[in-house]
């Protein structure tokens, strides 16, 4: 007789959660329990079958198992591992590390397919200043790091010797142990995956097939990099166990602040004090750019604090683009201070001539004043 589907069984979903799981589970339990049932064999029977759905869904290993190959995958139970074929156990290995990992095996994806274990990547904190960033330069670094041994050309072992079968995997890098209802696949803890042990270490690396020391680095730094850009040299990280593949190293730019400009994408931002004087009666000065040049500024009569002029490319150049942002110039206007007598005087006279043409927006500012008081 073929067993009801265990979510059927439940009345969930198989997208069901583990707390509906559960709530279906109490109250199906409570329903066909034996007490609240005496002496009916049909309760008993379901209520059976609900605590066998419920004990296997709730475990995450063997839910993963049940939803691939349902009922058989618990074929010849018990709780051993015996009902098991070896391509059953092959299966269950692939679907635990697909699921959870490399289970009881270390971090995963860092182990080549012989069991070489890949270098770690580095990082470099790299700061420029804006005028690298506006050029593009070429730094040399200096990055401590592990590089292969030249003794033992990266193998770990001794110079002459070699490597033999691995006794407890058999060559294979794996070994199979039982874990309670299942048996898991990992990875061999003696030879780490490779299959093989060395006869002898290198006396140079103990085995390690690398060493430490510091590599200088030549980096091209792109004209129209931001700050923050991470830069990826492949290869350049640490080099890998035992003749395993080196690591990455990542370069993070970071760019200093600068005197004058501030950066925004690729257009950049000045701000420039400029006379009460220049700012009523026009005039114009001369701003430096990055490039080396300096740029001319006109300022047009009655100017107002926090205008700005675009001087049209003059900005940063835009990262691998043929693009060059703008240089925005805002006139911040200054005012006077410890005036003389005599400029006083002068100022005086000046504001005793202004009109509502002179000072158009303080004159509206004062008369909705007085329409708001009267």
């Amino acid at each position: 007789m073929s067993k009801a589907d265990f979510y059927s069984v439940l009345g969930v979903e198989k997208t069901c959660d583990t707390a509906g799981l559960k709530s279906a589970y109490r109250k199906l339990a409570m329903q066909y329990h034996p007490d609240r049932n005496p002496g009916d064999t049909e309760a008993e029977h379901k209520f059976k079958e609900v605590s066998e759905a419920y004990d296997t869904l709730k475990d995450p290993q063997k839910r993963a198992a049940y939803d691939r190959f349902g009922h058989a995958a618990f074929n010849g139970g018990g709780g051993g591992a015996q009902g098991f074929g070896n391509d059953f156990s092959s299966s269950m290995s692939d679907i635990f590390e697909d699921i959870f990992g490399e289970f009881m095996g270390g971090a995963r994806g860092q182990r080549t397919r012989d069991g070489r274990q890949r270098g770690s990547d580095l990082r470099y904190n790299l700061e420029i200043t804006l005028e690298d960033a506006f050029a593009g330069t070429t730094v040399d670094i200096d990055v401590p790091s592990l590089i292969g041994c030249e003794t033992c050309d990266g193998t770990g072992a001794k110079p002459g010797t070699g490597f033999s079968t691995c006794r407890m995997c058999g060559g294979h890098g794996k070994v199979r142990a039982a874990q309670g209802f299942f048996t898991i696949q990992q990875t061999c803890p003696q030879c780490h995956g490779r299959g093989e042990t060395m006869d002898q270490p290198c006396t140079d690396c103990h085995g390690q097939g690398r060493r430490q020391t510091s590599r200088t680095l030549s980096v091209d730094v792109p004209k129209g990099i931001e700050d923050g850009t991470r830069i990826r040299l492949g290869g350049e990280g640490e080099a890998g166990l035992r003749g395993g593949p080196a690591g990455d190293l990542y370069i993070f730019v970071s760019v200093k602040p600068h005197q004058l400009f501030q950066r925004d994408g690729a257009d950049l931002y000045a701000k420039v004090p400029i006379s009460m004087i220049t700012a009523a009666l026009g005039g114009e000065f001369e701003v430096p750019t990055l490039e080396g040049s300096r740029a001319k500024v006109k300022v047009g009569e009655g100017t107002q604090p926090g205008q700005r002029v675009r001087l049209k490319g003059k900005g940063m150049p835009v990262l691998r683009a043929n693009q060059v942002g703008d240089l925005y110039v805002q006139l911040d206007v200054e005012t006077p201070q410890k005036l003389s007598k005599r400029q006083r005087e002068l100022l005086e006279e000046f504001e005793s001539l202004s009109n509502r043409e002179t000072s158009p927006g303080s004159e509206g500012f004062f008369d909705k004043l007085k329409t708001m008081f009267h």
